[in-house]
């Protein structure tokens, strides 16, 4: 195949993943789960869920948009571009809500003036809300949850290799491309791949409210494919394998 051709392949490929086009906008609905606006698409039932959290991590967006035409399962996508989102009229990082005590921090730290009391009413309307948003997010059981991650500020699986209960390093010289497992099973099928990984099954230490504290704790098979902002090709890979490979 021509380099001209493969480009039209990849460039008509793109075209059709854009939200815009009919394969995607007859599978999506939008919708605000504990106050934030959520695209989800869902081209058909399956057991996996796909997460995209931060709105200005767009690599993520990119390829998760170009992968949900016509496959099973359900995406839900966060609009807008930006990293934090409104919440009670307070910024929060939406990948600390998933816990009461990671929500307070993180808003005590994007909001510093805000009174203790306001908080604290902002945390007891998100505590009423949050199962509406674990419903259909989170995987039936023995079902699989894969967030994708941007990172662009030196953050990397140097990060997380500490707080690891295992890891597979092949290619360490490119730190900023990984994935973080929280089932032992996945681990082990994804250390054969040729992908960084690390296991992080059992919580330990403060609780940051993430999504993968939350599922950890549950039992919930849950991965992040973290890949540097502008990595598509790394971070396509990396889901495409995971497609492949994984029940």
């Amino acid at each position: 195949m021509h380099l001209r051709d493969l480009s039209r392949r990849r460039w008509l490929a793109s075209l059709l993943a854009l939200p815009g086009t009919p394969l995607l906008a007859a599978a999506t609905r939008r919708r605000q789960l504990a106050g934030i606006e959520f695209d989800i698409i869902e081209p058909r039932p399956g057991p996996r869920r796909y997460l995209l959290i931060h709105g200005n991590e767009q690599t993520a967006r990119d390829t998760l948009l170009a992968r949900m035409p016509g496959r099973p399962g359900r995406a839900l996508l966060v609009t807008g571009n930006t990293r934090h989102v409104p919440l009670r009229g307070l910024q929060l990082d939406p990948n600390r809500m998933f816990s009461r005590a990671g929500a307070q921090r993180n808003l005590h730290l994007l909001n510093p003036h805000v009174p203790a009391s306001r908080i604290s009413a902002a945390l007891d309307w998100l505590d009423r809300r949050r199962p509406a948003l674990l419903q259909p997010l989170l995987p039936p059981p023995g079902g699989l949850l894969i967030a994708l991650h941007n990172n662009s500020s030196g953050y990397s699986v140097e990060n997380e290799i500490a707080i690891s209960h295992s890891v597979s390093l092949p290619t360490r010289g490119a730190p900023y491309d990984f994935i973080l497992a929280t089932h032992p099973a996945d681990f082990d099928r994804l250390a054969a791949s040729p992908f960084n990984v690390v296991l992080q099954h059992r919580p330990a230490g403060e609780d940051d409210g993430s999504l993968s504290r939350l599922c950890a704790a549950r039992s919930i098979r849950y991965l992040n494919i973290e890949a540097r902002l502008g990595h598509a090709e790394e971070q396509r890979a990396m889901l495409e394998w995971i497609e492949e490979n994984l029940p």
